[in-house]
């Protein structure tokens, strides 16, 4: 019997030395006071009912804004000789791209020299009939056909020159070369000709592509069951591998009405200036998009939240002697913001910076 209450007493001792060896948040908080130099180092925020914002994670790809590009398409049919730039490189206004030799400008130069000449002799016809026809030696007829005969030259002569000017203007000459020149000043986004290469004019297909880059559009993918989530206005946080510390800020700018048939996602496109030139076409890139629902919530800044044995609590700073531990049930953190489902209202103040050291003096033993 007296072992038995021995080993009972040896029990409650260990129990004892076991709960004192592990410090424990408490209900009644020990009284801690701020003092003047703690007072400088620690932050107390005001708790407050906001909108519940939401956040749906994507993948996206950085692309040309195709508003500001402009391609350039052959003029005539014919061979590469020369490509003065490479791609990425940026170009101004009338730069000459690449150097081309075509049969269709030597033809048409051919042709201006043939329209020329019915054009002048024409002009003569004209001139000696017309002479003839006032000094009563010939017919009005013979002046009226002769008339008619110089206004087709005329016609035919300016068609040719109208073809020159449209298949390259000043940029061609008679031997059948034609310079490629950049219609606008931006950089080379996309090049698809080579020295050597010949040139079809019913080639689909651009030579160049020029872009000023000043903007560009990211379009990132939504899976079937978050369509829902996204909508024309809400926000959006771009980040890229390139520069993983810089977040690029946006907005939705479009949604597309379909599925891609191939992946089955939907498109949505964010509109971003690109000032710094930093955002390249074909990056990848990871897309936050940020909207604010109906719900409401009391919230508080994350880092007055404290995680401690499976619980989160706060420090409520009442006054500078006046502080209390109290647990709160958390429902989410988004954008460093954490929204209380319980154990707050709005209009408690929090110790949000440095908190855990008034924590630790208020709860520990």
């Amino acid at each position: 019997m007296k072992r038995e209450t021995l080993l009972s007493g040896i029990s409650a001792l260990l129990l004892l030395a076991a709960c004192k060896g592990k410090p424990q948040p408490v209900a009644e908080n020990k009284q801690v006071c701020v003092s003047d130099s703690m007072a400088k180092i620690i932050t107390i925020d005001t708790a407050k009912t906001t909108a519940i914002k939401n956040e749906l994670t994507l993948s996206g790809e950085v692309s040309n804004d195709e508003n500001n590009v402009v391609k350039v398409f052959p003029f005539s049919s014919g061979q590469i000789l020369d490509v003065k730039v490479s791609l990425g490189d940026k170009v101004t206004k009338g730069q000459t791209l690449a150097i081309m030799r075509s049969a269709d400008v030597a033809g048409n130069y051919t042709d201006l020299t043939a329209t020329k000449s019915d054009l002048a002799i024409s002009k003569r016809q004209l001139e000696q009939a017309e002479y003839l026809y006032k000094n009563g030696i010939s017919s009005e007829r013979d002046y009226t056909e002769a008339k008619e005969n110089y206004n087709k030259a005329e016609a035919a002569n300016h068609k040719i020159q109208q073809q020159i000017a449209i298949n390259g203007g000043g940029n061609t000459n008679p031997g059948g070369t034609l310079i490629i020149r950049a219609p606008e000043t931006g950089y080379v986004v996309e090049k698809n000709v080579t020295t050597g290469s010949f040139i079809r004019q019913d080639n689909n297909g651009s030579m160049f592509t020029i872009s000023n880059m000043k903007d560009v559009w990211i379009w990132a993918n939504v899976f079937e069951s978050d369509i829902s989530k996204v909508k024309t206005g809400y926000s959006a946080k771009v980040t890229t591998l390139a520069y993983p510390g810089k977040v690029f800020d946006g907005k939705i700018d479009a949604v597309s009405s379909v599925l891609d048939p191939d992946n089955k996602v939907m498109k949505i496109k964010v509109v971003l200036p690109n000032t710094d030139m930093l955002l390249k076409p074909e990056m990848f890139t990871n897309v936050v998009i940020t909207n604010n629902d109906a719900a409401t919530s009391v919230s508080v800044p994350a880092k007055a939240v404290i995680f401690d044995s499976s619980k989160n609590f706060v420090v409520v700073y009442n006054s500078k002697c006046d502080l209390k531990v109290r647990e709160v049930s958390v429902i989410k953190t988004v954008d460093d913001i954490t929204y209380i489902a319980s154990g707050l209202n709005a209009g408690d103040k929090v110790i949000s910076k440095n908190g855990l050291l008034l924590y630790d003096a208020l709860a520990g033993d």
